[in-house]
């Protein structure tokens, strides 16, 4: 049947070359391809150029945090001024009282008030109609101040050494816890005292200290003196009577000086 048939071997080489062209041109251009790809991961991307101003802080990021670290500094050195203020110790003892029993029939009724931390004695005295009548003792300013019940004055002279005296006794007296003395009693000495109203002559409040201030508030301050006692065309202005821990009473009278 297939006797008569003669394949041309010479058409069949040619077409066999062809075949072998055409597969090394697929093979370049496959292998072309590749290296484009290859070389276009291993090329590195080229490097963007940084501004020169972000290469370092601005001005103004440098002041903005100088502001934030003297803003904390201050709030620190503050928070540190008052807790030290709240834990910082205070006197144990500021004011103590010392309260004067009335002897049957005795018409006084008298406190003392002792302020170590100002140095101050305030002696009040009660009277039956309830009315009080107080005397400080400012030893650090060196004044004795009285302030009457029923007046609208206070009257200021300057200590002695007797004044002085009643002082550290009376501190003396409250390191003791002396709550109650009994005066008058038997053996308590009376005296009178006399001082001099200077007319016309207002104690500065600045002159005054802050003690006394506090005592008289408003009221006008007036010098005194002590003095022997009034001529007899002198009336007796007021008294106040005052006893001290020395087992002494004191008959206070004031009058004025003439002009």
């Amino acid at each position: 049947m297939f006797s008569g048939f003669k394949p041309d071997s010479e058409g069949f080489d040619n077409a066999q070359a062809l075949y072998c062209q055409k597969a090394e041109s697929r093979g370049a251009k496959r292998a072309s391809r590749m290296e484009e790809q290859t070389v276009a991961h291993t090329t590195p991307c080229p490097e963007r150029a940084v501004p020169a101003e972000s290469k370092s802080p601005s001005r103004t990021f440098w002041l903005v945090l100088s502001v934030i670290l003297i803003c904390g500094i201050i709030c620190i050195a503050v928070a540190a001024t008052l807790s030290f203020a709240k834990t910082s110790p205070k006197p144990l003892l500021q004011v103590v009282r010392l309260n004067f029993q009335n002897r049957p029939g005795s018409r006084m009724n008298q406190s003392a008030f002792m302020n170590k931390s100002k140095n101050t004695v305030t002696y009040c005295i009660t009277s039956p109609s309830n009315q009080t009548t107080s005397v400080l003792f400012d030893n650090k300013n060196g004044y004795v101040c009285y302030k009457p019940s029923e007046q609208n004055n206070c009257y200021l002279r300057m200590m002695d050494d007797q004044d002085r005296d009643t002082v550290q006794m009376s501190f003396n007296l409250s390191e003791h816890r002396v709550d109650q003395l009994p005066l008058p009693n038997d053996r308590t000495q009376y005296y009178r005292e006399f001082l001099g109203i200077v007319p016309g002559r207002q104690v500065r409040p600045e002159e005054a200290g802050e003690a006394v201030r506090s005592l008289c508030g408003q009221a006008p301050i007036y010098w005194v003196k002590k003095k022997d006692g009034p001529p007899k065309q002198r009336l007796i202005y007021l008294c106040i009577d005052i006893c001290f821990p020395n087992n002494i009473c004191v008959s206070i009278c004031f009058y004025y000086l003439p002009e």
